[in-house]
């Protein structure tokens, strides 16, 4: 009898729990009693979300607290890493670096969409391509590099280098339109642009996740066969059936949860935080140690039986030694590696130590201010809006309209591309009385603009730094008393710093590097424009949703203690 209560007791419960549920993800508003996607009740939208489908390539890095520029070796004894307590969001993260191959990937398809030989097209291509003369040396005989590293099928599965922060920011927008293009191809929204003969995606007609959300119909050249059935509407009862290939559904909306969220760089918190996964080293709540490396322990050698000795990682082991002796090449590369090559961290990324640096997104200053925002940290926000003509209608790049951009190294490279939607900096209007932000570039923000000193209020010429300015000493002019006549003056020469607005920080050793940058706390910074054969890049994207998967929350077995 006993039993039986219980059994009912438990039958009882789940039904409750299943009534919840239901109630919670049903068509219905709780609220009012309407029906959602229910024509009898206008057909208002709601969306569901199911968490848990991983980007393709990546990895779910669960968020949490850790500390921000701790590294165990300091030789350089400055502010550049100085401890910050963090906390990160939930995200994804590409598990290996962007490769040769997959970086052609884009390269193609761009010079598909934006020929060269068109004249309003023939700095798009360009724009993006590697830069293969980095490999080249005065003193080396490396001119194999420069001609087969980049495009020739022994090297497809190494990390492409030879790009800019400029073009990897590029690389990620493509990356983001081309996923969400697949996904309506698979729903059945759009058909496969590429079976299509007659129709031309070149130029303005290319596919644009913003341009899409914004107005679909504005893809294309206003095409509509292009769109097959979409989503499913349900009809009014008496309603008849549309035709066979009549475009019977809706367009996907934001409110779907079906598109892919952005694509980007990660920012330097989230790979750092990614790079060391310190929850592999938590017991509970607590850390236990720190990590030096991506990997558990303080050395770079494997300790296994199967490949003792050989290096965790592909660095640069001492002066001219980059892989050991011959017959027993101890990281196995003595240029950058395939990926996935040497072991992943605890959260499943790969060389995230060794191999080659890579880009993040953050703008660089020698300090991080843990004071102006311990959450998600991040220096360089731009905040933009659409542009809006005078017929009220949101502006789209026309193939005529391609703006250029000539960098300080003399490349070329487009403003916007023609298909996209035309961005513009806010305005005071859009900030007035906001207490979040006041202003649309927040890179300088408590770091270089007026409000980070202390005579904000002053003409700009009483607050010019005097950093990079030396003062004048004069022969000494002095009165009958002996004091000096003569007014000390600075120098007028202008002179520059590499830190400015446009550059950025990269983060990991590479394949060049000693040890001491093995660390994923140390930080270093190269402008924007630059490139180089030992730095590459990797995507990530946010995480929507929860921030935890599994709620179970379990100490790590590796440690164990007993009570006496």
């Amino acid at each position: 009898m006993r039993s039986t209560f219980k059994l009912l007791g438990l039958l009882l419960i789940s039904t409750i729990v299943v009534s919840c549920n239901s109630a919670r993800s049903s068509g219905k508003s709780n609220l009012t009693g309407w029906n959602f996607n229910d024509p009898n009740y206008g057909n208002y939208l709601k969306g569901e979300f199911k968490d848990g489908k991983t980007p393709p390539g990546m990895v779910h890095i669960e968020g949490g607290t850790f500390t921000m520029g701790l590294v165990q070796d300091d030789v350089m004894f400055d502010w550049n890493t100085t401890p910050k307590q963090m906390h990160v969001r939930s995200f994804y993260m590409d598990e290996a670096e962007v490769t040769n191959s997959e970086y052609a990937l884009f390269m193609q398809y761009t010079k598909d969409v934006f020929p060269p030989s068109d004249p309003q097209f023939k700095h798009i291509y360009p724009s993006i391509l590697p830069d293969t003369l980095v490999w080249r040396k005065g003193l080396g005989n490396t001119n194999l590099l420069s001609e087969s590293y980049l495009r020739h099928p022994a090297y497809a599965e190494y990390p492409v280098v030879g790009v800019t922060w400029i073009q990897a920011n590029e690389y990620c927008k493509w990356r983001t339109n081309a996923v969400n293009l697949k996904i309506l191809m698979d729903k059945g929204v759009i058909t496969n642009i590429f079976k299509e003969d007659s129709l031309s995606f070149k130029g303005r007609n290319n596919f644009d996740t913003d341009v899409y959300l914004t107005d679909p119909y504005a893809l294309f050249d206003g095409d509509s066969t292009i769109y097959k059935k979409g989503i499913p509407v349900p009809r009014k009862k008496g309603e008849p059936k549309p035709a066979k290939d009549a475009f019977s559904g809706r367009q996907v909306t934001s409110s779907d949860g079906i598109l892919a969220q952005k694509f980007r760089l990660p920012t330097e918190v989230e790979w750092e935080y990614a790079a060391k996964s310190i929850f592999e080293n938590r017991e509970y709540n607590n850390i236990r140690g720190r990590k030096k490396y991506a990997w558990t322990g303080k050395y770079t050698r494997n300790r296994t039986n199967a490949k003792r000795g050989d290096q965790l990682s592909n660095f640069k082991q001492g002066k001219g030694n980059y892989s050991g002796i011959a017959g027993w090449s101890s990281d196995g590369s003595d240029i950058p590696n395939a990926i996935k090559s040497y072991p992943p961290n605890a959260f499943g990324l790969y060389d995230m130590s060794g191999n080659v640096s890579e880009w993040v997104s953050d703008v660089y200053r020698p300090i991080v201010d843990s004071e102006a925002n311990d959450f998600n940290y991040f220096r360089g926000n731009i905040y933009t809006k659409k542009l809006i003509d005078e017929n009220g209608k949101v502006v789209i790049i026309d193939d005529s309209e391609v703006e250029i951009d000539t960098l300080v190294n003399g490349k070329i490279t487009p403003k916007g591309l023609p298909g996209t939607i035309k961005y513009i900096p806010i305005t005071k209007d859009d900030t007035y009385m906001r207490r979040n932000y006041s202003f649309a570039d927040n890179s300088d923000l408590n770091d270089g603009d007026k409000k980070s000193t202390k005579d904000f209020g002053a003409e700009d010429d009483q607050i010019l730094p005097r950093m990079y300015n030396s003062p004048i000493r004069p022969e000494l002019e002095r009165d009958s008393l002996g004091n000096v006549i003569s007014n000390l003056e600075y120098d007028k020469k202008k002179r520059s710093t590499l830190v400015s607005n446009k550059t950025r920080v990269y983060k990991g050793g590479s394949w060049a590097d000693r040890e001491y940058w093995l660390d994923p706390a140390q930080r270093r910074y190269f402008p924007e424009y630059i490139s180089t054969n030992y730095i590459g890049f990797r995507c990530a994207t946010d995480k929507v949703g929860p921030m935890v998967r599994d709620q179970k929350k379990t100490a790590t077995p590796r440690y164990s203690y007993s009570r006496k």
